[in-house]
């Protein structure tokens, strides 16, 4: 990367840093609206369909910024920042996982429950919500943080709005039941493509900045047994790194389901919540110094050459 880009990467970071997602009018509602009409018009049980659903989604929002981006170095610059900002969430992990702590530390059980059910998609009633929010911190460290920043860091702004608008899409359709097994196949594949050099490098970033060969271990020996290609490996990772035990039953749409263990070590509570979202902090900062020191790096290699 070159100084611009690093210094619009860090722009980005700093800017969903202090405005965490929009209140008003976000981007991301109206894809979700826009998604949900076209899947009105074109859903059929089929591969193909969702296929095409999933380009006709993407392609014309991504070639839009691409076009853009080749404008003056100013504007290029500024289209940078707001697509990072627009595909980080950083800041919101933290709002939406916090409230469950601050439930769970004060004893309102129910509460703790009610906002847990708004990271995941689990029935609420059913919900542990300490290990569901800490599992949650720990893959939305890679949705919605390292995973937008790997592809920034590959294709810029355009990179960094392509991958939001796949996990957005796999959000909606990447579900194996009747509905979407085959129009969202795409969808899920397409997601798990684009995430799984960017889940790697997350699982060895919590590896790193954690309890690190333990969380190696139980990446290599756990993230195999879990449904997900992409989520075991961050998961594993991320619990072995914090010193947890997480994974196991879990209740979907009135199933249960026996997930495979995470981790090891003792069970989550409110204080493993704001571990993982320390674990994610400090992986932010791993990666933009990693980054400037990369950048220095190449730039004294072509002073002596």
């Amino acid at each position: 990367m070159d100084a611009l880009s690093v210094a619009t990467l860090v722009g980005g970071v700093l800017l969903d840093a202090a405005l965490g997602e929009p209140r008003r009018f976000h981007p991301l509602v109206g894809f979700g609206n826009l998604t949900r009409a076209l899947e009105r018009r074109l859903y059929a049980p089929s591969r193909r369909r969702g296929a095409l659903g999933v380009a006709l989604l993407i392609v014309p929002f991504v070639g839009l910024a691409i076009a853009l981006r080749q404008q003056a170095t100013a504007s290029r610059i500024a289209i940078d920042v707001l697509l990072l900002y627009f595909a980080l969430g950083h800041r919101s992990l933290h709002e939406h996982a916090r409230p469950v702590a601050a439930a769970l530390a004060r004893g309102d059980r129910a509460a703790a429950q009610a906002f847990a059910a708004r990271m995941v998609s689990r029935d609420s009633a059913a919900i542990e919500p300490a290990p569901a929010a800490t599992e949650s911190v720990l893959e939305n460290g890679n949705d919605g943080v390292f995973g937008a920043l790997f592809w920034f860091c590959v294709a810029g702004g355009p990179g960094a709005l392509l991958f939001r608008l796949a996990n957005t899409l796999d959000a909606m359709w990447g579900y194996r039941n009747a509905r979407y097994a085959r129009f969202g196949w795409a969808a899920a594949r397409f997601d798990d493509l684009l995430n799984w050099p960017s889940a790697r490098l997350t699982a060895l970033t919590y590896a790193l900045l954690g309890r690190t060969r333990q969380a190696l271990r139980c990446w290599r020996e756990q993230a195999p047994a879990w449904d997900s290609p992409n989520a075991g490996p961050v998961m594993a990772a991320g619990a072995g790194a914090l010193g947890l035990r997480l994974g196991g039953p879990a209740r979907y749409e009135g199933q249960w389901h026996d997930r495979p263990p995470l981790g090891s070590g003792c069970a989550a509570d409110a204080a493993s919540i704001e571990s993982a979202l320390r674990l994610v902090r400090h992986g932010v900062v791993l990666w933009i110094v990693v980054i400037l020191v990369a950048h220095l790096a190449g730039s004294a290699s072509h002073v002596v050459f």
